[in-house]
């Protein structure tokens, strides 16, 4: 199992950096190896990504949820096996400090040397500044989900 840790601080304030981060059908507007997420329920979406040039395709569901806190994950079936956490801390009332955990277990030759290599990590750290940018750009969410989930 590979574990990834990314950190980056948005000008927002903490309620909008999490509510965008609730709105997972808007994710591919930012998140470019993202193609598609369809929310099937609260706590249940399937995601269509692009690793390495391939299209994997996985359902994750939703295990604990607190408002502008944390959102934790796994998956439950497809392409990618993770789990993952991300998390939201105050600094200021308009800076947010956003972190995300992930651990996956690469598959095959390419994804091993990727991992490896550090891609996985440039990967996601990357996708945290195109959410920064899209969200600071626009200064408030596309929408909300404020339902709390106990592990």
């Amino acid at each position: 199992m590979t574990q990834i840790i990314e950190t980056i601080d948005v000008s927002v304030p903490v309620s909008t950096a999490y509510n965008q981060w609730t709105q997972f059908e808007e994710f591919p507007k930012f998140l470019k190896r993202v193609e598609s997420i369809t929310q099937e329920s609260d706590t249940r979406s399937t995601w269509k990504v692009s690793i390495g040039g391939q299209t994997r395709e996985f359902v994750t569901e939703i295990t604990e949820q607190h408002p502008d806190e944390r959102v934790a994950w796994t998956s439950t079936g497809g392409q990618v096996d993770h789990a993952g956490v991300v998390t939201f801390h105050q600094l200021t009332e308009s800076e947010t400090r956003v972190t995300v955990q992930i651990d996956w277990d690469p598959e095959g030759v390419a994804e091993h040397l990727g991992s490896a290599l550090g891609f996985d990590g440039r990967a996601v750290k990357k996708e945290l500044e195109n959410y920064r940018d899209y969200l600071q750009s626009k200064g408030s969410a596309d929408g909300a989900w404020r339902g709390d989930i106990d592990a």
